[in-house]
This record gives C-alpha cells, sequence and structure tokens, in this order.
C-alpha cells in the first residue's frame, strides 16, 4: 500500500508544479486552490508511505515521479523542449526510480 501512496503522490506532486506554475504569483484563485490542495494531500500521503517505507527512498521516488512527471507533460502540453539528451534523461530518472522499487525495500 505504501508503494500505491507513493505512486499517488507522485502525481499529485506533477499537479502542485503546475498549479504553481498557472496560479500566476498566486493572482489567480483556482489554479491557487489546487496548488494548495495538491500540496497538502501529497504531505499527507507520503507520511502515510513513510510508516513502512525508509525515508530516502521515498523521498528520492516522490521528488522523482513528480520532476519526470512534470517535464514529460510540459513537453507534451505546452510545447517544451524534446531533445533526445532531455528525453535520455528522463529515462535513466525513470529507471533510478524502478531500480529503487526493485531494491526490495518495502
Amino acid at each position: 500500500m505504501a508503494w500505491l501512496f507513493l505512486v499517488l503522490v507522485g502525481c499529485l506532486e506533477v499537479v502542485f508544479a503546475l498549479s504553481l506554475k498557472a496560479n500566476q504569483g498566486f493572482t489567480r484563485l483556482w489554479p491557487s486552490l489546487g496548488f494548495a490542495v495538491a500540496g497538502v494531500c501529497s504531505f499527507l500521503l507520503l507520511s502515510q508511505s513513510l510508516k513502512t517505507l525508509p525515508v530516502g527512498v521515498a523521498y528520492a521516488v516522490w521528488t522523482g515521479i513528480g520532476a519526470a512527471g512534470t517535464a514529460i507533460v510540459g513537453m507534451l502540453l505546452f510545447g517544451e523542449s524534446r531533445d533526445l539528451f532531455k528525453i535520455l534523461s528522463l529515462l535513466l530518472l525513470i529507471g533510478g526510480i524502478v531500480g529503487l522499487r526493485l531494491s526490495g525495500e518495502h
């Protein structure tokens, strides 16, 4: 269950980051509320996963999913760069997340 929470937390980090960009310095109500809700939910679920997972693994997976997911959404929805080096770097990041899951620390 902790790993499921961690995947959900990573997805909330993507929402958190996208809402932060969309709220334009907290001048737009709905993106600002989305930012706050995603942030609070993210920390709550992260704290649940930390009951059974090592903090280093959980934090690395949480930030890794958030970073990779946000970069992928940026490429798909906002026309951000899709150069080969960026894609290879994202694949390495995703591979690292999978490696942490397969490391046997649960």
